[in-house]
């Protein structure tokens, strides 16, 4: 099986060029240190304007480098040495006039010389302002760099510095933090299509009353994220949360067992993976009331009728893709699990402890396969998605 987990990161090479944004740099910054990272920062002169290089050296514990002809440790050839040894080159804030260079060819400042003579990924943070991002010329730069294996990180829509409205914001550091760990991900999915399920469903009572449980979603949006990141294009349709939606995932917001159905079932034929992870309701009210039911002395008595079985539709299909299913058991865990393996017909399935799960940023699980019971040990559930995701691609058809 790939290892689905991402390449370690030891160091990278932080590019800051001249705008407002490089305020964000010095969080990037303190986010790789954070995660263990080494942090070379090298500004171009417009960057010093708006950060000074003290900040960032006291971020990291490391010299910054600003000047392509300053000599120093490694005897004049800075413009060559930083970059070695380096796992990236993350460029953050990229200006447009610094992403123009790269198109170009470039090499006028320490920066640019570094991005040419690198033997490492670039990664580069597009900000500005909105006219500049939409500009003719800058298109074909940013197209130019991506068609030179450059990775392009966003850049962000919203409320700029200049007041005006639109694409152009750099992204959050975190945000490319996560961008940056992920492209040191396996692509193990790369021209696969999966279809996730995550979250609660609700089912109303009435206009504010409703059956639902305490599904985060949280496992669900993990392994949307981890299949993105191994290169997979990916659908998530989810239940009711508040969960921020992965980068590169298209998502699909529903309420109900039969929104969820609806959802899944228009895009089914199109996936080769469908990933069960939501916590589908099993029962909904007979009758949703359409005003507020007032409360009375006596005991209220609320029929229920089975919403539809998603994962078991599927899974019946005549095409069916490979079909992953969830199940959250309060005891006899595997066995349960294997009992809902086997009905549904599933060639995995993930069994888990409910009250260990539900709400917890941790999880411990049990794969089910045809082979058997595979324990997995508890980690983060991001981990555990990524595991997960290495898993699939390894049982995936091999056509």
């Amino acid at each position: 099986m790939a290892d689905p987990a991402p390449a370690p990161l030891a160091r990278v090479v932080l590019g800051v060029t001249g705008g407002i944004a490089a305020y964000k740099a010095a969080e990037l910054a303190r986010l790789f240190v954070k995660a263990g990272v080494a942090v070379d920062v090298v500004m171009t002169e417009a960057a010093t304007r708006f950060v000074t290089p003290t900040t960032f050296q006291a971020l990291t514990g490391r010299p910054v480098a600003t000047d392509l002809w300053a000599s120093g440790a490694s005897n004049a050839m800075d413009h060559i040495a930083i970059s070695r040894g380096a796992d990236g080159i993350v460029v953050a804030p990229a200006s447009a006039d610094f992403l123009a260079k790269l198109a170009h060819g470039r090499a006028d400042d320490l920066l640019s010389t570094l991005c040419l003579a690198r033997e490492c990924p670039l990664l580069v943070a597009p900000a500005m302002n909105v006219q500049m991002w939409s500009n003719a010329a800058t298109r074909r730069n940013v197209a130019q760099l991506a068609a030179n294996g450059v990775a392009i990180l966003g850049p962000a829509s919203g409320d700029q510095a200049c007041g005006e409205i639109g694409d152009g914001r750099m992204l959050e550091a975190q945000d490319i933090l996560d961008a940056v760990v992920a492209s040191r991900v396996p692509k193990v999915l790369a021209g696969k299509r999966v279809l996730l399920t995550a979250g609660p469903t609700f089912e109303a009572i009435d206009p504010v009353r409703g059956i639902t449980n305490t599904s985060s979603g949280k496992m669900g949006f993990a392994l949307a994220r981890a299949a993105a990141e191994a290169g997979a294009d990916v659908t998530l349709v989810a239940g009711p949360t508040a969960l921020a939606t992965p980068a590169g995932v298209d998502r699909v917001d529903v309420v109900s067992a039969a929104e969820m159905a609806d959802a899944v079932l228009a895009r089914v034929d199109r996936s080769h993976v469908f990933v069960a992870v939501a916590a589908v309701a099993d029962y909904r009210p007979a009758q949703v009331h359409a005003q507020k039911v007032k409360k009375k002395p006596e005991p209220m008595t609320i029929a229920l009728e089975p919403t539809v079985d998603i994962l078991a539709t599927v899974a019946a299909r005549a095409k069916a893709p490979f079909c992953v299913g969830f199940a959250a058991e309060s005891q006899d865990v595997v066995k349960l699990g294997e009992e809902k393996r086997r009905r549904k017909k599933l060639a995995m399935l993930v069994a888990n402890r409910a009250q260990d799960a539900m709400g917890a940023d941790d999880n411990e699980v049990t794969i089910l396969d045809d082979r058997g019971a595979h324990a997995l040990p508890r980690m983060d559930k991001l981990a555990l998605a990524r595991r997960l995701v290495g898993e699939i691609a390894a049982r995936l058809p091999k056509r």
